[in-house]
């Protein structure tokens, strides 16, 4: 593990670079900015070895079936993907509402009409950044719970970039996290998730690929505690260069619905995602690492699956 000297230094270079790269990016087009983002990914699978590894070994984890030359093709475009979506986010404050349609996103605005609490969850998959201003500008007001860096230059350009657009960043480690997203709820914002790592948080084993996975279970625990609307919904890069973001029907919850069962349900539909485009998650993530001290699996005991309620799926999943 990386000393908190070597990972102050890292942290300040990418702040730098992504200073850099935002000041380039905004005045790009955004074509060039991705084929900037795509030569950029393309020299990090080379360059980045230790990363490479960790992806490619991930994903052999995941995907056994395959051979390692699949494997290595889908790491190769994951890099180019990732250096893309690190130029799109520097161009991001030129996102328009009509560049990005949400599908699925008018049963979000009418839950929020009718102050109806409301979680959307997503995966560090596509561009995440992306789906949440483009929901954002659709109309859906967004708080988002991150984890915030070491560095506090790189909180500020995170934080500030969303800001610029009216989405609320809550800190997942301070004090007043479990307050802010209660009042971000009862003020009609939706509570915005990505439920696909493994952090130091109360989680539970999940079948992720096949294989338990630790996953965070306050989000699943909140929505039923605060009887909330949770919509699952995801971001892809599409063959021209688009990108699809597109919302499930929410599933409204009740005191009575089990959590895991619930939580189990959101990782399914995670790995059906990143079933479909494999290229476009974070494989160097060491999402099936164990953490013991943070495990509650057995002391949660799974029950029924919560039902959508008819009156949350009816509305048109188009814009």
């Amino acid at each position: 593990m990386a000393s908190s000297t070597v990972r102050a230094f890292r942290a300040r270079l990418l702040y730098r670079a992504l200073t850099l790269i935002a000041s380039l990016g905004r005045g790009m087009s955004l074509r060039r900015a991705q084929a900037c983002g795509r030569a950029v990914g393309r020299l990090a699978w080379h360059v980045v070895r230790r990363e490479r590894n960790k992806a490619l070994h991930n994903i052999a984890v995941a995907f056994p079936e395959w051979s390692d030359e699949q494997r290595r093709d889908v790491i190769r475009r994951m890099f180019d993907h990732l250096g893309m979506s690190l130029f799109e986010v520097a161009w991001l404050p030129n996102l328009k509402a009509e560049t990005t349609p949400v599908v699925g996103i008018e049963p979000l605005r009418e839950l929020i009409a009718a102050k109806h609490p409301l979680l959307l969850i997503g995966a560090h998959c596509g561009n995440w950044e992306w789906m949440a201003h483009a929901t954002q500008l659709g109309g859906v007001p967004i708080a988002v719970l991150h984890r915030e860096r070491d560095d506090q230059e790189m909180n500020q350009f995170i934080t500030e970039l969303r800001s610029g657009i009216g989405i609320h960043t809550i800190d997942r480690g301070s004090a007043s996290s479990a307050r802010d997203m209660i009042r971000a709820l009862k003020n009609g914002q939706a509570l915005a998730f990505l439920m696909d790592q493994n952090i130091r948080a109360e989680s539970v084993k999940i079948p992720f690929f096949g294989h338990p996975a630790p996953t965070p279970i306050g989000p699943a625990k909140l929505a039923i505690r605060m009887e909330a609307a949770v919509a699952i919904g995801f971001t892809s890069r599409t063959k021209d260069g688009h990108h699809h973001v597109e919302y499930f029907p929410p599933i409204l919850t009740s005191r009575g619905d089990d959590p895991v069962a619930l939580l189990t349900r959101i990782t399914s539909a995670v790995e059906d995602h990143v079933r479909r485009v494999p290229d476009q998650w974070v494989w160097m993530h060491d999402r099936w690492r164990e953490r013991p001290k943070w495990d509650v699996t057995t002391t949660l005991a799974p029950a029924s699956s919560p039902s959508p309620n008819p009156a949350a799926t009816r509305a048109s999943r188009t814009v």
